[in-house]
């Protein structure tokens, strides 16, 4: 718990200091989804877990949400905002190509002097912003960075799929990491293997993707019997690798944050790793899959929870297309 010692190689002068999520008011059901496609709340909650998702409004964009997280955290965790010097957005559906959501985030907030930018590793995504803010305060540039998850991945669905239509929601989640005397990152991995690209694809200039044609409109296809396979054979073993980077082991953890895309899916990978699945926490069953936001989402729903306590050790791992991962091991830091 506090007392325990940083053992890993891998250090970092970075700590989380607060934490903030956001959804839109309006519930898609799985009841719901049967009027749309041939489907029902069984046959969804069997094979994936999930039982609602939030839908974002036709004026409401991923930048929306993620102002309204960021400032969910910033009442919840009062801090002087002109102290923040960086702003990374974690998502795939950004409102524009450019301007950023990050700039965006800091246009809302009056940040003045801030490095804003946004990150795309689908739903490695809020798991790498976190590797990279951390890189910035370690090379003593930065001291103060919101790092935040946003997705409004309703759409790009296609609800003609119902493969696909059933599992995508919308939201958002902010962390705020700050340099600390005593850090609390303690082992970090990420890899990325770009011969499954074709396997969870959306959008782009480009029709097809190493001969894989794209989905029409710019809508999520995917290939969910590879993803599946590809996630529950490689994800134990990034991590393995991670927590022995940091002279860790699974005994050592306390709770295990995987990304949130199919609760089916984080059973086969608690079984894999040995570990007890009552000890991972998601937000899948009532948000959906939210790719860059279903991480802090699960996170907040944990600490709204009182779930996660202070000195607790956990380790997130986000994982999608690409096919990336990244993962990193910290102490809990926030009361």
């Amino acid at each position: 718990m506090n007392d325990r010692p940083n053992p890993g190689s891998f250090y970092s002068q970075a700590e989380m200091t607060g934490i903030g999520s956001y959804v839109p008011e309006k519930r898609l059901t799985n009841d719901d989804l049967s009027q749309i496609v041939d489907t029902n709340d069984e046959w969804i909650v069997r094979r994936t877990g999930i039982r609602e998702r939030r839908i974002a409004g036709p004026r409401e964009f991923s930048s929306h949400l993620a102002i309204e997280a960021v400032r969910d955290l910033l009442e919840r965790y009062p801090t002087d905002s002109t102290d923040i010097d960086a702003v990374i957005g974690a998502t795939t559906t950004p409102d524009f190509l450019f301007p950023s959501v990050a700039s965006r985030v800091q246009q809302a907030f009056g940040i003045r002097r801030a490095l804003a930018f946004d990150l795309n590793a689908a739903c490695a995504g809020f798991v790498s912003a976190m590797q990279a803010a951390n890189g910035l305060i370690l090379s003593g540039a930065y001291r103060k960075i919101v790092v935040v998850g946003t997705e409004t991945l309703s759409k790009i669905t296609n609800y003609a799929d119902r493969s696909t239509c059933i599992l995508f929601g919308d939201g958002a989640g902010a962390v705020l990491l700050e340099r600390a005397e005593k850090g609390a990152m303690l082992g970090s991995y990420a890899v990325t293997d770009g011969k499954g690209g074709s396997y969870v694809m959306a959008g782009g200039l480009a029709s097809e993707l190493d001969g894989q044609p794209a989905e029409e409109g710019g809508k999520i296809g995917q290939n969910g019997r590879e993803v599946y396979k590809w996630a529950v054979s490689t994800i134990p073993d990034g991590m393995k690798n991670m927590l022995e980077k940091a002279n860790l082991s699974i005994a050592d953890l306390d709770w295990f944050v995987p990304h949130s895309a199919n609760l089916r899916m984080i059973e086969a990978i608690c079984e894999r790793l040995g570990f007890p699945f009552e000890r991972s926490l998601h937000s899948v069953g009532p948000y959906g899959n939210t790719s860059a936001a279903s991480i802090p989402l699960a996170l907040d729903l944990a600490v709204k929870e009182g779930k996660l306590k202070k000195g607790e050790r956990i380790a997130l791992y986000g994982f999608g297309s690409g096919l990336a991962q990244a993962g990193l091991v910290l102490d809990w830091t926030l009361e």
